[in-house]
């Protein structure tokens, strides 16, 4: 490995140790609606966004809550002694993309079919910290 790949590796690796990453895959919603979701909690402190996704009405928030635990006790796990509530922790990214559809065929009339795609989505989810330096 070249000095710099080496340099620039490093400093991937060191900015990585305070980020903990959740990955929920092939899940049964539309991108759309999850992306619906995740844009509420983007940006938003971990206590503040667990408190949105629990009581939103929406379906695909029960999937994203479950998503955003799983990435805080990854961060727990990650950084050992320390607690998630005592540690400013913020949602840092939430990335929806489209997974594989499952083509189906929808009755229609006179005998015919349509063609019916039931999408499906993959979901990473980062949390890191905020330094309070101000």
């Amino acid at each position: 490995m070249g000095q710099r790949k080496k340099i620039a590796a490093d400093a991937r690796k060191e900015a990585m140790k305070t980020v903990a990453i959740a990955h929920l895959r092939n899940v049964p919603t539309s991108p759309r609606r999850m992306r619906q979701v995740a844009d509420l909690i983007r940006g938003v402190e971990v206590e503040k966004a667990l408190g949105i996704l629990r009581f939103s009405t929406r379906h695909s928030s029960r999937d994203m809550e479950k998503l955003l635990i799983s990435a805080i006790s990854n961060w727990e796990a990650k950084n050992e002694g320390q607690r998630a509530d005592a540690s400013n922790l913020v949602v840092k990214s939430v990335q929806v993309n489209e997974a594989r559809g499952l083509k189906r065929m929808l009755p229609a009339p006179q005998g015919r079919a349509y063609r019916m795609k039931k999408r499906s989505n993959h979901v990473s989810l980062i949390v890191d910290t905020v330094n309070q330096e101000a």
